[in-house]
């Protein structure tokens, strides 16, 4: 094959000449008889299509088209509808967002499904619409399914903060801290959460789980004399407590008996630990102390319990200006002057003697007694045996004292019951007039009545002072 350009051999199948660079363009030799081939095939396609139409051409009918007035209403029609729908949607959205109890039911659905964080915000949308704590409670729970403690914590502290929670609902809210904190062995929390509230029923159901600050039985202040400070807690536990103003632990001197300032300036510092190792807040007393108190009565019998009569006697060399109780109180002006000897009383008795110099009351002697007699007579019965035997000797009428038709009675007082002169124990029972005015006079006369035998006596007072006891003989019959 030659170049048609430059004439020079190529060799066949090459695209372009090597001599000159030409381009070379391969054109396929025509064939008419695939010419003829083509032309026949178009022919009867052709063909196929006049038949199939049997050779009529059906032009397009014309597109039908809505006038414009037409149009707008169709589309205004269309456009009010839309907007009903949506108006209509938009109003149940609103009634549905707005709506406490479905956004509770929606939250109980959504946490039964697992879906807590749905959950979370549906609980919170119906606490903005209404904050109640019962709903807190619910979240709460959500929280709690989450593993999310913080919140959960945080919901309960906000609760039992809540000043119109119930009881009830104060309760489960600080139970179920209490489960947090105490699974945690945090017990000291505990005990600051108690001390914020004002329930005493919550705080003895947790008694043990709290540490209050000692109290102290007096006011810090000045005193002139000894002062018996009292240390007391709340619950189980120890009281420690420091003198000179450091801090107390439980390393510090523990608290047992009463702590006696006697002289001088104390700084008084106590704290209590209960058994769960909870520490209290620390309770401070300052105390200046000048001891210039007249001293306490020494009394002859000591506290116990007894079975006979005995005297209580002061034994100092200066009995006056003693006055003394026998009900625990502290003497005054006002209570019994000590004169002599006082017989114990029967039963159980608290006598406390002081003296009482210019209005000043000196340092008090306290004694507890309890007689138990060996006995089954009681001065009750002694007292209606004198009646008896008044009654039977003429000198009353009745049991009620009448001796006339005055209406003055005699009446018999029960005193004391004691020994005399070492011959036995007797009940001492005093006689008294009563007008009918109200006027009670005693008469004088006093009986005994011996408690073992029940024999019955005068008793009188002879010249030196010495008691006499003259027998009262039964009547004849």
């Amino acid at each position: 094959m030659k170049c048609p350009n430059c004439g020079e051999e190529m060799a066949e199948g090459t695209l372009y000449c090597e001599h000159c660079g030409e381009d070379i363009h391969i054109v396929p030799d025509f064939e008419p008889e695939l010419e003829a081939d083509l032309e026949q095939s178009i022919s009867e396609i052709m063909d196929e299509l006049d038949q199939e139409h049997d050779g009529v051409f059906e032009e397009p009918e014309p597109e039908k088209r809505f006038s414009p007035k037409k149009l707008l209403i169709r589309l205004s029609v269309l456009l009010c509808i839309l907007f009903l729908i949506a108006a209509v949607g938009a109003c149940v959205w609103v009634y549905l967002y707005n709506s406490e109890e479905y956004q509770v039911s929606q939250a109980m659905r959504y946490t039964e499904a697992g879906a807590y964080d749905k959950a979370v915000a549906c609980y919170n949308r119906a606490l903005e619409l209404n904050n109640d704590i019962e709903l807190r409670f619910s979240l709460a729970e959500v929280y709690l399914l989450k593993n999310n403690k913080i919140e959960y914590e945080y919901l309960l502290r906000e609760i039992a903060d809540d000043k119109d929670a119930t009881a009830e609902q104060l309760d489960r809210a600080y139970g179920k801290l209490i489960a947090i904190y105490r699974a945690r062995e945090d017990f000291q929390t505990i005990n600051d959460l108690l001390l914020t509230s004002d329930d005493e029923n919550l705080i003895l159901t947790y008694q043990n789980y709290i540490a209050r600050a000692p109290e102290f039985s007096i006011r810090e202040g000045y005193y002139t004399s000894i002062q018996p400070l009292k240390l007391t807690a709340f619950g189980a536990g120890k009281i420690y407590y420091t003198l000179d103003g450091s801090e107390p632990d439980e390393n510090s001197q523990q608290y047992i008996t009463p702590i006696l300032l006697e002289d001088g300036d104390y700084c008084v510092k106590a704290v209590f630990i209960n058994d769960n190792g909870i520490v209290s807040d620390v309770s401070v007393g300052e105390y200046h102390i000048e001891n210039d108190e007249i001293p306490a009565p020494e009394v002859s019998v000591v506290s116990g319990e007894y079975e006979f009569p005995i005297n209580i006697e002061i034994l100092d060399e200066e009995k006056e200006d003693v006055y003394y109780t026998t009900d625990g109180s502290d003497p005054t002006y006002f209570s019994n002057a000590y004169t002599g000897p006082v017989p114990m009383p029967i039963g159980k008795s608290v006598f406390r003697f002081a003296r009482i110099v210019d209005g000043v009351t000196g340092e008090i002697a306290e004694r507890t007694y309890l007689l138990e007699l060996n006995t089954e007579y009681t001065p009750a019965e002694a007292v209606n045996d004198i009646v008896q035997y008044c009654q039977d000797s003429g000198k009353i009428m009745d049991g009620a004292g009448h001796f006339d038709e005055s209406g003055d009675v005699y009446q018999f007082h029960y005193q004391y019951v004691t020994n005399i002169n070492d011959v036995s124990d007797f009940y001492v029972i005093a006689e008294a007039y009563l007008a009918a005015d109200g006027t009670l006079t005693r008469t004088g006369t006093v009986y005994a009545v011996d408690i073992y035998t029940k024999e019955q006596y005068r008793l009188q007072r002879n010249e030196r002072g010495r008691y006499e006891l003259t027998r009262l003989e039964p009547e004849p019959e």
